[in-house]
């Protein structure tokens, strides 16, 4: 579920939040880093058993409308394509999927006014007319209709974001790789539950990836005074103190990066942490962390303190 760019980002987040805390725990910080990431499941938990809410919320509905005093054609034959959706009970009935939200105590008890909310969103779409009335219906059609929610809805759906803002507001940078790992999962499910809806593992490495961002994590901090001088040499007319503290903790993961993982080439290093700072600093940030990098990393490849090792990233 996680790449490498997203494992950067959450060592961004506490490398700054340690540098807030002005404190020297690490190995506090450190956990407080995994037990983030951990989160992560569970947003996809929330996101997943939406769906179930959404249906069990359309059933009522039409109960509603089966037991007016005097019921239309309409309320007495409705239109049964959203409630019987293969693919929301391909979700709906996964054993895993129970387990974990059981597990992780995910309920959507008391919130039945929210899910009204999102339900009557949803069903003011395009895509939600379409799909109800579409003359060829088929298991892709229904397939295709649950991955447009994920991909269409859940993230521009305003009560559902702010509800879970609420919940967690770590997970704002998480929504986007979690609603691609659900609708890639949606995707895997075929027809007569051939292949029921598993949830994607958290890592696509553990091992390596956990590795990964702990070592990043840790020798960011390392060699503090090093890595500030690089920065100082460099910025002359600044003293580091007045720099944005998030452009100065993206160019020291960077330096950590280069120096001390071999198997990452340096393009990919300087590329990475290029768009971090576009992302989550000020609009000059990009081209000042390109600046820097740009002259350290000749800087530290002429005394060769830059070592690669691997196919085709020896120079």
């Amino acid at each position: 579920m996680l790449n490498r760019r997203h494992l950067r980002i959450k060592a961004l987040h506490y490398l700054y939040a340690f540098h807030q805390a002005g404190n020297n725990d690490v190995a506090k910080m450190e956990k407080e880093l995994l037990a983030g990431v951990e989160k992560v499941n569970e947003l996809f938990l929330w996101y997943a058993s939406l769906f179930g809410e959404l249906v069990h919320y359309a059933n009522i509905e039409i109960e509603r409308g089966r037991n007016k005093r005097l019921p239309s054609y309409e309320d007495l034959n409705p239109n049964l394509r959203f409630v019987e959706n293969k693919v929301f009970h391909a979700i709906i009935e996964s054993k895993e999927l129970n387990q974990r939200i059981q597990q992780k105590k995910i309920s959507w008890v008391g919130e039945q006014e929210l899910v009204k909310k999102i339900f009557l969103e949803l069903k003011a779409q395009t895509y939600f007319q379409d799909y109800m009335l579409k003359p060829d219906f088929s298991f892709e059609t229904e397939r295709s209709f649950a991955e447009k929610i994920c991909t269409r809805f859940f993230p521009f759906c305003e009560p559902l974001q702010f509800f879970l803002e609420e919940k967690n507001i770590i997970w704002i940078d998480d929504h986007e790789v979690v609603l691609t790992a659900l609708q890639r999962t949606i995707k895997k499910i075929k027809d007569q539950a051939t292949l029921p809806f598993l949830i994607p593992s958290l890592y696509k490495d553990e091992e390596d990836d956990r590795k990964f961002m702990l070592e990043l994590f840790r020798k960011t901090l390392m060699p503090v005074d090093s890595f500030e001088e690089m920065i100082s040499e460099k910025t002359k007319n600044w003293e580091i103190e007045r720099l944005a503290v998030i452009d100065v903790i993206l160019i020291k993961m960077a330096l950590t990066e280069a120096i001390y993982f071999p198997n990452i080439p340096v393009k990919v290093t300087l590329n990475e942490y290029i768009e971090l700072a576009k992302q989550y600093s000020t609009p000059k940030s990009q081209q000042f962390v390109n600046g820097i990098l740009d002259n350290i990393f000749s800087d530290l490849k002429k005394s060769g303190r830059i070592k690669k090792t691997g196919r085709g990233l020896v120079e």
